[in-house]
């Protein structure tokens, strides 16, 4: 069961979303409120796993509420204007609903959270995608059927909205996790962030040139923030010099 909260000043939009979570046997409505104000004295009584966040609302914008929440739950964006949908995005919201919402549209979206909430909640030892220790392979979800991963074999992971891709010599697999989520089970010594959107195995570089990195015939984006850790870490460890 997934506790979710309605953060909207619209009355019209609170009670057709109020409605459809109804309908849905997985979800718990544990809240209502017109603005992020409500919405994080709500967070700091209890346990939320799910939003459905409006953007326009008063006293505070709602994607600048996101901005400044440490930890935030599951989000899904509900609003009238598209053109927040990149802001969104990189901040890791899991959909973006347009207004009006129809019902179908909306299972969809809270099949999705239901899914990644799923795949990240369960315990180590229960949880098929969960990165152990000691292990050299990982089974993660892609559509409908689970496929076994080699670390070994994976020769970077890019960040692709709300999904991940995980580039491999056996081909790419696309997976409902975050990249941070994913980062944060991966052996650091083993795989290096490069960038907000890139890991890569540090036995795989095969050179770095300027701002990219080179694997095989792949070519990744180091960013600014990240290349002085790259090179310290991959280079300066194993350069040879007069």
């Amino acid at each position: 069961m997934l506790n979710c909260v309605i953060v909207d000043d619209e009355p019209l939009a609170r009670e057709g979303l109020a409605d459809y979570v109804k309908e849905i046997d997985f979800l718990q409505l544990a809240g209502v409120c017109i603005n992020p104000v409500e919405l994080g004295k709500l967070l700091g009584s209890q346990k939320i796993d799910l939003m459905f966040l409006d953007i326009q609302m008063p006293k505070m914008n709602g994607i600048d509420f996101l901005r400044i929440l440490p930890n935030p739950p599951m989000v899904i964006i509900t609003t009238a204007f598209s053109e927040y949908a990149l802001d969104g995005f990189q901040l890791n919201v899991l959909d973006y609903l347009l207004k009006p919402i129809t019902f179908d549209r909306f299972f969809k979206a809270v099949v999705r959270a239901r899914d990644y909430h799923l795949l990240t909640s369960k315990t180590p030892s229960a949880d098929p995608t969960s990165l152990q220790r000691g292990e050299d392979f990982v089974f993660i979800k892609c559509s409908n059927k689970f496929e076994k991963i080699h670390f070994a074999d994976i020769l970077y992971i890019e960040a692709l909205q709300n999904y991940v891709a995980i580039y491999t010599t056996r081909g790419k697999f696309l997976t409902l996790l975050y990249l941070k989520n994913i980062e944060q089970n991966l052996d650091n010594k083993a795989f290096i962030r490069v960038h907000k959107s890139y890991i890569v195995p540090i036995a795989r570089i095969d050179s770095i040139d300027g701002n990219e990195i080179r694997i095989a015939e792949h070519r990744v984006p180091v960013s600014r923030n990240y290349r002085e850790l790259v090179i310290r870490q991959v280079v300066n460890n194993n350069l040879w010099s007069k």
